[in-house]
This record gives structure tokens, sequence and C-alpha cells, in this order.
């Protein structure tokens, strides 16, 4: 049992002293940008306004989209140092791997996975009926005549060759080169912005302040309408018709607005500067989004009065009510813009994932094969690009949307929690291209030969904890019990706020008539997550030298994982059903295969074979780029 137990947290060992890959080194900045961009900024931009200020926020929308956007910075300022450190394929699974352990990043990696088709799929559909909406609806009206599938809940109401068609030409365009496919994901995002940009312009030319400023007494409802009809859609008027409730539940929809941004993290090996370019790239791409997100809503509640506003198409509604009605056409063509640069967001590190999953044997090997003159993963692109479009051809994916939030959600929070130990794990070398990372489970002895700074003494010296330990460590460096120290009380916060998640979920009503018991436990979950930030706090930091390091350690990582997984909380049974089919599927995968192949466990084999050792090494390199991470 123990032997199983050491083979699920065995730890990836990164190579950081070389810059080969077998990917091509080909993106920019601008790339990285664009994609982050393109993957975020989807349709929803084009809908998700008009449903949120029409039934949630009101024209305080705007302020759930600010809300929702430094929540997404959260988890974006957590991929971006990440980035700095392990510039590798992988994201999310990888940067788990290296810090918590094999059974975690293949959690991980098995959801982005999920996360990736059913994304694509969805994607992929949306294009379809968005494009039939606009000739006239004579696709779906054909195939739902000639071919119906009448298995409600499992199978669409017809298939959807057109969605289907369109997964199979991106996914030749991803295999044909990753170049081709930035310069095409440019475009899209380009014509994207131009649109949006009028859009913007146009409302707030169009635009009326009266319209924030709306009451009872200036508001012609018409007769058919009832007082309980009025209430219910005109709340009680002005900026914040639904109150500050109504903003902050319309924010937990608006921050789903904000992912996708983390497919930039799996450009690692093609960016060709990715400790500088990843960090970028996410931080722009997030404030992009941001500001297009709260222009869009803001000139959309300026335009017409939110209760008035349309859910299924706002903007095609709000240009008709002010005169404008030829826009139409223009967020036509932008929506079915911003759907391909999502649609190729999707499919972008969906093989990526997958390559870097079957490079560490945690799938099956053949899905690491790479073309040698296109460097791009072949095989793992169409395989991925073929399920996804399957599924978008017979699927009726309305209930699994739902599951692609836990895999993003669950994915920010595992990089989040990797950045709180990482930061304060020892060993980490200070030299120019080792200094990112060193594997957490080398001994004392590796510590001396890598850095002779160390006598070996002092790394012989052992400590004890103790209650001093924890709140006034003796040094300002990190060391092996400062580190595991910082390990355990981040499994600890990770459990607590599970807790406290799950009862300001399910007890509102109680906390609300101010229920002695709810209260107290809240008051004592809180205290202990202030204790234990307190205990991280007070702990040495690593001082190795970054492009990009994650500010107010360990406030920011710590909030991400709370509003994480207070979303993950808050998704329906029917929902954690569904993940817990998917996660058995996967289980059967890693220890039928995965976890008798994994590369980490052939290297831990090959270390424990008899070797012959040289007594000294008065010649040994001991240069920075020989480190292993």
């Amino acid at each position: 049992m123990t032997s199983l137990g050491k083979k699920l947290i065995r730890r990836r060992m990164v190579d950081l002293s070389s810059d080969d890959t077998r990917f091509a080194r080909c993106l920019s900045t601008l790339d990285l940008v664009s994609l982050g961009v393109g993957s975020t900024l989807g349709a929803g931009v084009y809908v998700l306004a008009g449903e949120v200020a029409k039934e949630m926020a009101g024209p305080s929308i705007v302020l759930s989209f600010l809300v929702a956007a430094l929540s997404s910075v959260l988890a974006g300022l957590c991929y971006a140092e990440f980035g700095a450190r392990v510039p590798k394929a992988g994201s999310a699974y990888l940067y788990s791997y290296v810090t918590v352990g094999e059974i975690w990043a293949f959690i991980t990696g098995w959801n982005l996975i999920l996360s990736y088709v059913i994304g694509t799929a969805s994607v992929a559909r949306a294009w379809s009926a968005a494009f039939d909406s606009i000739i006239g609806n004579p696709i779906s009206t054909f195939f739902a005549s000639k071919m119906p599938m009448q298995v409600p809940g499992v199978l669409a109401e017809h298939p959807d060759f057109f969605a289907l068609i369109l997964i199979l030409l991106l996914t030749v365009l991803l295999a044909f080169g990753v170049s081709e496919s930035a310069l095409v994901n440019k475009i899209f995002t380009a014509v994207n912005l131009l649109v949006l940009s009028f859009v913007i312009i146009a409302g707030f030319i169009k635009g009326d302040i009266k319209n924030w400023q709306l009451s009872e007494n200036n508001v012609n409802f018409s007769q058919s309408d009832s007082p309980d009809d009025m209430k219910n859609a005109f709340g009680s008027g002005g900026f914040f018709p639904f109150g500050l409730e109504g903003m902050l539940t319309g924010a937990a929809t608006c921050f789903y607005a904000f992912v996708g941004f983390d497919c930039i993290a799996t450009t690692g090996e093609e960016a060709r500067n990715p400790q500088r370019s990843i960090p970028i790239g996410i931080i722009v791409s997030l404030l992009i989004c941001f500001v297009a997100y709260f222009g869009v809503s803001a000139s959309l509640t300026l335009m017409v009065p939110y209760f008035h506003l349309n859910k299924n198409s706002p903007l095609p509604e709000a240009f008709q009510a002010v005169g404008w009605e030829p826009a139409r056409y223009a967020v036509a063509v932008g929506s079915l813009c911003a759907l391909s640069s999502s649609l190729l967001g999707s499919m972008f590190p969906m093989p990526r994932v997958i390559y870097a999953m079957a490079e560490d044997g945690l799938l099956f090997k053949h899905l690491s094969g790479v073309h040698g003159g296109r460097k791009t993963p072949l095989i793992a692109t169409f395989v991925s690009g073929f399920v996804a479009a399957v599924c978008a051809l017979l699927l009726d994916l309305k209930d699994l949307v739902d599951l692609m939030s836990i895999g993003t959600l669950l994915a920010y929070s595992l990089v989040a929690v990797c950045v709180l130990i990482l930061r304060y794990q020892p060993r980490q070398l200070n030299s120019p291209r080792a200094m990112e990372m060193l594997e957490l489970n080398g001994n004392e002895e590796d510590r001396v030969i890598m850095d002779p700074t160390i006598t070996a003494a002092s790394a012989q010296h052992k400590e004890t904890l103790s209650l001093v330990m924890l709140f006034n460590p003796p040094g300002d460096t990190p060391t092996v019990l400062s580190g595991r120290i910082v390990y355990v009380c981040v499994t600890v916060i990770a459990a607590v706020i599970t807790i406290l998640c799950v009862v300001l979920t399910y007890n509102v009503a109680a906390l609300k008539d101010a229920s002695v018991g709810c209260v107290v436990a809240v008051v004592l979950l809180l205290v202990a997550l202030l204790f234990l930030t307190i205990i991280i706090w007070r702990q040495p930091q690593s001082n190795a030298r970054l492009n990009f390091k994650v500010p107010f350690l360990p406030l920011l990582p710590i909030c991400s994982i709370f509003v994480n997984i207070l979303l993950m909380v808050r998704l329906s049974a029917v929902t954690w059903a569904f993940f817990a089919v998917f996660m058995v599927a996967g289980f059967v995968i890693y220890f039928a295969y995965g976890i008798r192949n994994s590369v980490e466990a052939k290297n831990a084999e090959k270390a424990c074979a008899p070797v012959e050792k040289p007594l000294h090494h008065p010649r040994q390199d001991l240069s920075s780029g020989a480190a292993v991470v």
C-alpha cells in the first residue's frame, strides 16, 4: 500500500537546461495574445451581456464583469508565473505533475481533455446554428425532417454534419502547421475586435444615460403587464435594479466568459520566448477581454432599457430600437468570426495536453507522435479532432456543457495550489538557465553538489518542528521543514475552503436568518483559514528570479482557490454525476496503463538499479546549464 501511495504522488522532473523541443518555436507574443483573446472572447460577448443584464444585474452588469475579471485575473496570474517557471507543453497538467504528484496531474489532464472536447463540439454546433439562422434555417429544417434522432437527453434532435465538417477542416489546419493556424486565428480575432469596437462606439453615440437611472415613475409598461411581471422584469430600477446580490449573481455567470486564456499555457514549446511571452499573453488577453465585455455591456444597457433587452439576440434588437438596423449584419459577421476563433482556441490546446500526457506515459504512447516536417502533434490532433467531430455530429451537449466548468475550475484551483506550494520550497537554483525549479524530491547530497556554497554540515543539519518555527522561522531562505509546513498548510486550507463553500452554498437561508449554528461554523472556518494563511505568510519564500511572479502571496492564490471551489460547489448534482462517470473511465485507463508505463516510474527503476559511483569528482561540471528540474 505504501508503494502504491508513492507511485500516486511521484513528481515529474523537468529538464530546463535545454531549449530543445520537438515542436517549432514560431509563435510571437502577439500570436499568444491573439490566441488568448480569440479563445476567451467568443460569441458569448454578443449574447451573454443581454441575458445577464435583463435577468440578473441590469445596468450594474458592468460591475459584474469587473468582479468576474478580477476573479479571473487571480487564476491568470498563477498561470503566468508557471508559464515563466516551466516553459513546456502541458499547461495545468504539467504544473500539477511537477508539484503535487502524478495522480493529481492525471485528474487535471483528463478533465482538461474532457473540457476541450465538449467545448469544441458545442462551439461547432453554435457556429452551425448561427450560420443556419443567418441564411433562414434551411440546414436544420432539412436534417430534422429527413434524419430525426429520437433519443432525447442523449442524442441531438438531428445530426449536424455542418459542425462535423467544420471541426474536420480546422483539424487539418492545425495539423498543417502552428504558424498557419495562428495566422488564421489572428484574422478572425482582428475582425471580431473591429466589430466589437464598432458596437461599443455606436452604443455610446446612440445611448442615453437616463437608461441607467430609470424609476417606476418614468417607465411606461404595457397594459398586459401584471404588477408581479413588472416587478420581476423591472426590479427596483436605477443602476442596481436587482440589488447587490443580483450584481454578484451576474458576476458568477460572467466569470465563465473569461475562461479560455489557459490555452496560452500549452504553447510553452512553440513560443519563441515562452518565459516572457506566456505571462504577457495571459495578462494582456484578459485585459482586452475585460475592456470588450465592459464596453459592450455598457453600450447595450445605454441604448435600450435593460428590461426591454432580447436575451437571445440583444445587439441586433438594440440597434433596431435606435434606428440602426443595418448594423445587425456587422454583428452577424462578428459573431461568426468570434465563434471561429473560439473554436480554434478550443481545438489548439487539446492535442497538446494529450501529447504531454502520452509523452509522460500516462496515456497511450502512440498519441505522442510529432510530424517531422510540420512539427505538430499529428496523431493527437487527428484523434482529438475526430472524437470532437463525432460528439458535435450526434450528441445533445446541453447537459454536458457544465462538465467543462468542472475541468476548468479544477485546473485553476490546482495551478493556484501549485504556485503557493512551489514558491516556499527549497533547493531552487539562482542560475540563468536552471533558476526556475529544482525537483522537489532531490536529497541533501544533490543540494550540496548543485550548489557548492552550501556546506555538507549545513545540509545535514536537522530541523525540528516547534511553535516558534511556525510563526518565526530562523532563516530567510526556504528549508525542507518550512517547505513541508507550507505543503501541509495548503492541503488543510483546500479542505477548509471546500467545507466553507459547501456551508455558504447550501445554508444561505440559515445564514440570512442569522442561525447561530451556521454563523459559528462559518466564523470558526474563517478563523482556521486566517491562522493557516498567517503560518504560510511567515515562512521564507524562494528567491529564485523569474520573469513574472504572483504578487501578494499567499493571499491571491488562496482567494483564487476560494472562488474556483465556490463555483464548483454551486454546480448541479447531475453535472457531478456525469463527472464521476467520466473519472471512473479515466481511472481505468490510469491504473490499467498509465501507472505502469509512466516515464517517471521507469526513471525511478533505473535510479534504483545498482551503479558504480566514483568516490570523488574533482572536475565535475557544476555549470548552471546542467541542472535538472
